[in-house]
């Protein structure tokens, strides 16, 4: 399997995690931009999970996946997703 293959089901996992919280979690969740490292299938990624707005309506994280070597963690592969606030709030 390639590079970008193995990295993409690692933030598909990453981004399922997340997605699952609620807007309020996520806001608590992420201050700041939290970086750490995984091992999946016996191999290590660092994960960058950020908060990328937090409006009146929705609250945008993005999420970056690499193996940590320099050079590849120059170009991560990343996703994002909005989480939508409910009404009444």
């Amino acid at each position: 399997m390639k590079r970008r293959e193995e990295w993409r089901r690692v933030l598909e996992a990453e981004v399922r995690l997340w997605s699952a919280m609620s807007c309020d979690q996520l806001i608590s969740a992420l201050p700041d931009v939290q970086t750490y490292e995984i091992e999946f299938e016996s191999k290590k990624y660092q994960i960058e999970v950020e908060l990328l707005e937090n409006t009146d309506n929705y609250v945008h994280v993005g999420i970056a996946v690499d193996n940590g070597r320099f050079w590849r963690a120059m170009r991560p592969l990343s996703s994002s997703f909005i989480c939508k606030r409910t009404a009444g709030l």
